[in-house]
């Protein structure tokens, strides 16, 4: 029997295991824990390779998203537009800061921000926009950002899931997903196609003036030690998991093309199934594969992920309740929305294993059982 995981980090651990323990340890000899050289070099060597000014590292995904609208200016009441179909995360900071969250819904194609959505969501109270990057795929960005720039909005992508991937404007020009907004944020949770050993996280940005806010934000609001100018928290990326992540850039792109071996892999399996819809990969966009996701129909999608389970093949649910319909969001009036689209990609989505270190014939074990599944449970 195959041990499938979801993601498999030991193996993929194991593939670049001398190079790991290597960098782990010249931390220890060094004992530069906090802020040391290889979260700067790391900082230098992701903005060399996204092809953006300035990355400013922090100790996670949530924290970026936090210090990015802290950095904004945005006072409580004013209202941030995002998509309700994506991790709490990305709804869970504006609640914190008192801002208003404005959900939209999002094409069911790419399961991204509808921009027509957008369009009629913008009030004069709209402060920001936060467009998700879902499952490895970028949102619609030039359309977006044309109508942020007609309105003065900033927009901070969310980018915690499609770091590698990249969107190709009508002219042409091709750009890494999280350097077209005003900034950007990601996560280095362990699972994410560029992750740590541990916690951490960062913003991107082109502009001077903002890196720096960034940057104070992020250490307690001074720029000199103990001279602290604004309001600020403490998040920081430690030495190890910078360490760790210096070595794990090098095969970004090599992960990433991995990933997309195993979705060419299953979106062949699965074509000429009828239940199943395979992941839209939009012309706009190269699409990394954090997540395989799926829709399909005329199953009970509770009896195919025991099934699933009884051949011992991990299935996940991403988002199995969309963030309006989620109790913290009650006081913020998330009942009062309505979106169709979120509302059947709730019950429709399902998630298959994807990592960078399948073999193909747990890939046949997969894609059979899961076929096999389907048409049992639609007869």
């Amino acid at each position: 029997m195959y041990n499938i995981q979801m993601v498999d980090l030991k193996r993929q651990y194991e593939k670049i295991k001398p190079e790991i323990d290597a960098a782990i340890q010249n931390v220890l000899n060094t004992t530069a824990f906090i802020g040391g050289p290889d979260v700067k070099a790391f900082g230098d060597e992701l903005a060399q390779y996204l092809g953006v000014k300035h990355v400013i590292p922090c100790a996670n995904g949530t924290d970026a998203l936090q210090i990015g609208l802290m950095a904004l200016g945005l006072k409580p009441g004013d209202e941030v537009i995002t998509t309700s179909f994506t991790y709490m995360a990305t709804v869970e900071v504006v609640a914190l800061l008192r801002l208003q969250p404005v959900f939209v819904d999002v094409d069911a194609d790419t399961f991204t921000m509808n921009l027509e959505a957008v369009r009629k969501a913008i009030t004069p109270k709209t402060k920001a926009i936060i467009p998700v990057h879902l499952y490895g795929q970028s949102a619609n960005m030039e359309p977006l950002l044309a109508l942020a720039k007609e309105h003065n909005i900033p927009v901070i992508e969310d980018n915690a899931q499609a770091i590698g991937g990249s969107y190709t404007f009508s002219d042409g020009k091709t750009v890494k997903n999280g350097t077209m907004a005003t900034m950007a944020t990601t996560s280095f949770f362990p699972s994410k196609n560029l992750g740590c050993y541990g916690d951490g996280g960062a913003m991107f940005t082109n502009d001077d003036a903002l890196a720096e806010k960034l940057r104070m934000i992020a250490n307690h609001g001074q720029k000199v030690r103990y001279y602290h100018e604004m309001v600020g928290c403490n998040s920081r990326l430690d030495s190890i998991q910078a360490a760790i992540l210096r070595i794990k850039l090098k095969h970004l792109d090599e992960y990433c093309s991995a990933r997309r071996a195993v979705a060419d892999y299953y979106d062949n399996a699965f074509k000429d199934n009828p239940n199943i819809t395979t992941p839209y990969r939009a012309p706009y966009s190269y699409h990394v594969f954090h997540q395989y996701t799926l829709k399909i129909k005329n199953v009970n999608r509770d009896e195919l992920q025991k099934m699933m389970a009884d051949k011992k093949i991990p299935t996940m649910l991403y988002y199995p309740v969309p963030c309006h319909k989620q109790n913290m969001m009650k006081e913020f009036g998330g009942a009062d929305y309505h979106l169709p689209v979120t509302d059947m990609l709730q019950d429709c989505v399902i998630s298959l294993p994807i990592h960078t270190e399948f073999t193909t014939d747990e890939l046949s074990y997969i894609a059979t059982n899961f076929n096999e599944a389907i048409n049992q449970l639609a007869k």
